[in-house]
């Protein structure tokens, strides 16, 4: 080196290089280099270097011998921070060593916290780390539009299988259900319920009060049935139960029962001089492999047409053939 160039010039210009005395020892490094690899003032270059390509660099003289070529250097205290470099030999018997991370900068960055201050304005280096920080912009802003996208898509899905006055699941989610049920060759309980007397409240009472009438009865229904059943509105005022694993006949008839007074009791405080009850069909599959959804919900209605020429405010356990007299539950008004 020069008299004419201070450490701090050489150090802005090149802050990975590494002043090497005649002697073999480093007499001065950048700062780069030193947050890269410690203190290196005084301590002998081949204890803290090793020249990988070309081969046979193994001491100062080696190196003078290759100097203005293209090395590949590892650090003792950095093994996994590969370098490359190029010597100039100093007029003293010395040499100045320039390093810097080649294509594995962006290793460099991560392990060594390396940032814009550490590398010359004018080294390619800054535009690498301009890219890398370009990158994780750009990645972040995917993250947070696939998030939004995701969120978006979970919230449409969720509308699309939601019955929007009630919300209650829809005919669509309904259907999911089952054939999944299907699918598993699950038992499952179905019970289809439709309101006795609703189109009078909404004839004499208006929309609004059948309305409310409505969301009193999907509370009534999530209220009674258990977290995993669904209860869903498939039409007016006819709605659609789903009960997985529940294929006991006496059980889904003393079910039927507790929902028909409970909606008998809530409608009436909903429209205080409104009476509406409701009516019930059950259809059962034991499970095991050929079940129809479209038979299944089919029978149900025939067993809720059923009970509503017996009487209505009551249930009926579908049967084959529903032209014999059916087994029903509860008493008519």
């Amino acid at each position: 080196m020069t008299a004419a160039v201070s450490p701090s010039a050489i150090d802005a210009l090149c802050p990975m290089h590494v002043q090497i005395g005649p002697d073999g020892s480093v007499l001065h490094a950048g700062p780069t280099i030193r947050k890269v690899l410690g203190d290196l003032e005084g301590r002998a270059l081949f204890d803290i270097l090793r020249v990988e390509r070309p081969a046979g660099i193994a001491s100062l003289a080696d190196l003078r011998k290759r100097a203005g070529r293209k090395l590949h250097v590892t650090a003792f205290v950095a093994p996994h921070t590969p370098l490359v470099g190029h010597a100039v030999c100093e007029v003293d018997g010395g040499a100045l060593l320039d390093l810097g991370f080649g294509i594995g900068v962006a290793d460099a960055v991560r392990r060594h916290g390396i940032t814009g201050s550490d590398v010359a304005p004018t080294d390619l280096t800054m535009e690498i780390l301009f890219l890398i920080e370009a990158q994780g912009v750009a990645m972040t802003a995917s993250r947070m539009l696939n998030l939004k996208l995701q969120s978006a898509r979970i919230a449409a899905e969720a509308e699309a299988a939601t019955d929007k006055l009630t919300g209650l699941a829809n005919r669509r989610a309904l259907e999911l259900t089952l054939d999944a049920l299907i699918e598993d060759e699950a038992a499952f309980g179905l019970i289809h319920l439709d309101l006795d007397h609703f189109k009078q409240v909404n004839d004499t009472h208006g929309h609004a009060a059948g309305d409310i009438m409505l969301c009193e009865v999907a509370a009534t229904l999530t209220g009674t049935i258990r977290p995993h059943d669904i209860a869903a509105r498939i039409g007016g005022d006819e709605f659609l139960l789903i009960f997985p694993n529940l294929s006991d006949a006496l059980q889904l008839a003393a079910l039927c029962d507790r929902l028909i007074e409970k909606i008998t009791i809530a409608n009436c405080e909903a429209v205080p001089d409104a009476r509406v009850s409701a009516s019930a069909g059950i259809a059962i599959w034991a499970g095991g492999p050929g079940a129809d959804p479209a038979e299944m919900i089919a029978r149900a209605d025939r067993a809720l047409y059923a009970s509503k020429r017996a009487g209505r405010s009551r249930a009926t356990l579908a049967w084959a053939d529903l032209d014999s007299p059916p087994p029903r539950t509860g008493t008519a008004p």
